[in-house]
């Protein structure tokens, strides 16, 4: 007899046993509960047992009866094939429930290929200049299948060995799975090349040196951190609206030394000199000498007194020249006074402030 199983061929024929057994019902077996059949049933091993399929099974429980199914899967046995192979070993007065059919299932530990995949990055991680296990790549030598073992293979996925090759990302791993109740280990062993990857924003379009990048220029991925030459990986949120150093082609990574601040000042460019002190603020035009980002110390020309001066760009378009306050003379008898000394003659358009 077999067992109907939702994949072919995952029971094999009812195990004969000859031994005679006590039958269930009459005389001094009259007080021993009747058995109950058991609509699914769940087994560890690869047998299936009078006990699995009945309650009260009493002493024939651990008599076997069936094959179990393959390992994570589940075989249907009709109930009259069940009574009756239950009767052959003398376990009668069986009651059924009005259970039509009685589902087996093989209990097993499951390994899918990415945990595998995850315990080799694990096993590589920090080992010869690779970094964190998250940011390690895997590729296997052969494709990696998902895993089913016995039950009783509880232990963790263990690496017992490790080698890694950096100059040519070239690694062999093997790993242990122990059990209980003295079953032997499972060894496995995979072989590959692992790679660091990282993730850095990467330009959707062509961009010409000293753009200013936007949103729409960037999507994250992830890449070798071999494309980075050893340089640090821009951020999204470092890299938006700075200005690009250099030419980059589209699909490139962007690194961090590729961009720099925008040139809030242009060379050449006609530009607003501020001249501020505390209780005055004056304006004039001028003429950059120097490109400046935001913070930079550039030269300047005063186009009306046609003096150069430096200053710090504080905007666009917009450099500060600070205005040297001598301290003042003090005396017993006078009040304390200050003078402000102006590097250029005023324009006739500036106006002082009052604070």
């Amino acid at each position: 007899m077999t067992i109907r199983t939702a994949r072919p061929l995952l029971f094999a024929a009812a195990l004969l046993v000859s031994t005679a057994l006590p039958a269930f019902a009459g005389g001094a077996d009259d007080q021993i509960a009747a058995p109950v059949l058991r609509a699914t049933v769940n087994v560890s091993g690869d047998i299936v047992r009078v006990g699995d399929l009945i309650d009260n099974a009493g002493a024939a429980a651990q008599v076997a009866v069936y094959r179990a199914p393959d390992l994570g899967t589940t075989g249907v046995l009709p109930t009259a094939q069940v009574i009756a192979v239950l009767r052959a070993h003398q376990v009668i007065g069986v009651d059924t429930r009005n259970i039509k059919e009685v589902a087996v299932t093989r209990l097993a530990r499951s390994l899918s290929s990415h945990d595998i995949e995850l315990a080799v990055a694990q096993a590589l991680e920090h080992r010869s200049g690779l970094g964190d296990a998250a940011n390690i790549s895997v590729s296997f030598d052969q494709a990696v299948q998902d895993l089913k073992f016995d039950a009783a293979m509880n232990g963790t996925l263990a690496p017992t060995g490790s080698r890694f090759d950096p100059r040519t990302g070239r690694f062999d791993v093997s790993f242990e799975i122990t059990g209980g109740n003295g079953i032997a280990p499972v060894r496995l062993r995979y072989t590959g090349q692992a790679i660091e990857t990282v993730e850095v924003p990467v330009l959707t379009r062509n961009i010409d040196r000293n753009e200013l990048l936007r949103s729409g220029d960037l999507v994250i991925e992830r890449r070798p951190r071999a494309e980075l030459g050893g340089a640090e990986a821009a951020s999204r949120e470092f890299a938006l609206g700075m200005q690009m150093r250099r030419p980059v082609r589209a699909g490139q990574a962007l690194k961090a030394t590729d961009l720099a601040k925008p040139d809030l000042v242009q060379r050449e460019q006609t530009i607003t000199i501020i001249y501020q002190t505390a209780g005055i603020y004056l304006t004039t035009r001028g003429k950059a000498l120097d490109n400046g980002s935001e913070g930079d110390v550039v030269s300047v020309l005063n186009l009306q007194s046609k003096r150069t001066v430096t200053g710090r760009v504080s905007g666009r378009g917009q450099v500060s020249v600070d205005i040297a306050v001598p301290k003042p003379a003090q005396t017993a008898e006078a009040d304390v006074t200050a003078s402000v000394s102006i590097p250029d003659r005023l324009p006739s358009s500036a106006t002082p402030k009052a604070e």
